[in-house]
């Protein structure tokens, strides 16, 4: 294992970060630490780094016991959120910093700094200063400057938060793409169930200070292990007691065997989707189903109209 954490607990004063934590991570994997704000994934991002100190519990990297190892000594990149660059420095000497600190030869630090940058695609922003970057811009700039020093972990908290929806999904398919050429175990942290479902090989779901489940992101959508990793990758509802996903809702305009019945009080379209809110005629809250454009069109569902719900076989439920 690339890094292993055993029984890691912190505390902020009357605070529980951290509780037992247990978590092996491979060496070359992508690992989204993914959970509600507060819920100590950055905490434990930093832990790995050596950013913050445990109260008790072991940290080991690539076999080496780094419990008791300053941050400077881990040979961990670390990428924050706000890039934390440099601003009197060019792209090229904030990608050579953390070489030329390690009083690597010059000869070493230009070869680098010139595949690093070819790597991230701003070898023609090399004398750019960072101010005069787009911000997905100066995160390839910090990406680089993370990698350059061949990190054994690459660490990145929120790294993509700062940015707009837009620049956010681009370089999330670029972080995917980097990281299928370097293969640098990384871990990132996450609270945009979209990005840990689109670019991790495994998702470690925090809450509360304790992992919820860890898997690839089909075994955690597909067979949640509590009602909380099942609310939170993806919108649920509540039909006869339980709680399932809106498109796992069979909808019918004849009554069903075991169906819900109830009535259509909205409807909405959006893009190819049509979100139901239907009112169970047994005074129970509503139920949010999803269906498509052309489902919805081709069963005439229109607001007012009375219909049944059931869920559709092999319709995901939380475990337990």
């Amino acid at each position: 294992m690339s890094i292993e954490i055993s029984r890691v607990n912190k505390n902020f004063g009357d605070f529980v970060a951290l509780e037992d934590i247990d978590l092996d991570i491979p060496t070359g994997q992508l690992t989204a630490l993914l959970g509600p704000s507060g819920g100590g994934k950055s905490t434990l991002l930093r832990i790995i780094a050596g950013l913050e100190d445990a109260d008790s519990g072991r940290v080991v990297i690539e076999g080496n016991d780094a419990t008791s190892l300053p941050a400077q000594k881990r040979n961990v990149g670390f990428v924050f959120q706000h890039y934390a660059a440099f601003k009197h420095m060019s792209v090229a000497k904030n990608v050579a910093f953390g070489l030329e600190i390690r009083k690597r030869p010059k000869a070493e630090i230009a070869a680098k700094v010139d595949e690093m940058l070819e790597l991230v695609h701003l070898s023609q922003f090399r004398d750019r200063l960072p101010s005069q970057l787009s911000g997905g811009q100066r995160q390839r700039m910090a990406l680089a400057r993370a990698l350059a020093i061949e990190p054994s972990v690459l660490l990145l908290d929120e790294p993509f938060g700062a940015l707009d929806a837009k620049v956010r999904k681009e370089l999330r398919d670029w972080l995917r793409r980097l990281h299928d050429d370097v293969h640098v175990t990384t871990v990132f942290v996450t609270h945009d169930q979209e990005e840990a479902l689109e670019v991790a090989d495994s998702i470690v779901v925090i809450n509360d200070g304790r992992i919820e489940q860890v898997g690839s992101p089909d075994e955690l959508y597909d067979a949640p292990a509590t009602d909380f990793v099942l609310s939170f990758l993806g919108p649920v509802t509540r039909l006869g007691g339980v709680q399932l996903r809106p498109h796992d809702i069979e909808v019918s305009r004849e009554p069903l065997p075991g169906a819900v019945d109830g009535k259509i009080t909205r409807w909405t379209r959006i893009g190819f989707e049509v979100r139901l809110e239907v009112s169970p005629s047994d005074g129970q809250p509503p139920v949010q189903v999803t269906v498509t454009r052309s489902e919805a069109t081709a069963r005439g569902l229109q607001n007012g109209d009375q219909v049944w719900l059931r869920p559709v076989a092999g319709a995901q439920t939380a475990a337990r």
